[in-house]
């Protein structure tokens, strides 16, 4: 079991009655959203920015993506991101922000484990099988990666308005 982050509430960005929101409820929006946008450098320096699923699973998130696609090119010059998900909305709504670095996932089992994840919150339609240390679907092949949170922020939009700062590790 991961160790619970050190929690800071920022109040140069919060509300006067703004408390920090404790990493549970972060975490139970990490395990429900459906949609988070991941942020990559690209080998020249410039941001690339694309939705995708993802899922939450014992403490760290889970993506997959084709090897040729923009964001695992990226990925293989540099693993620092970001994934982001919350709502669309400015005065209602919690939004969180999730820093670290992917690592790929190429033992089977493990990938079976994630492939039944994916499945399960997804639907058939994210069905996945799992051969030589990628999900397969169709004819296609995608590789997977999972971040552990080096730091995580969380937005409380509306009243209070609030900004939470997880740190995990040293």
């Amino acid at each position: 079991m991961p160790q619970a982050p050190r929690t800071e509430l920022n109040p140069a960005y919060s509300d006067e009655s703004a408390v920090a929101v404790e990493w549970a409820q972060a975490e139970a929006l990490l395990v429900e959203a459906e949609l988070f946008w991941i942020s990559t450098v690209r080998p020249d320096g410039r941001p690339h920015v694309t939705p995708l699923p993802a899922v939450w699973r014992d403490g760290k998130l889970y993506f997959c993506t084709g090897a040729q696609e923009r964001k695992a090119l990226n990925l293989a010059a540099n693993p620092q991101l970001v994934l982001t998900t919350g709502t669309n909305t400015w005065n209602k709504g919690f939004d969180v922000v999730v820093e670290g670095a992917a690592v790929r996932v190429t033992d089977d089992a493990r990938l079976r484990t994630l492939a039944a994840a994916w499945e399960c919150k997804y639907g058939s339609f994210w069905h996945f099988d799992v051969n030589d240390g990628c999900f397969e679907h169709g004819a296609g092949k995608a590789l997977v990666f999972e971040v552990a949170p080096r730091t995580a922020f969380g937005f409380g939009k509306g009243e209070p308005f609030s900004q939470t700062r997880w740190t995990f590790g040293d």
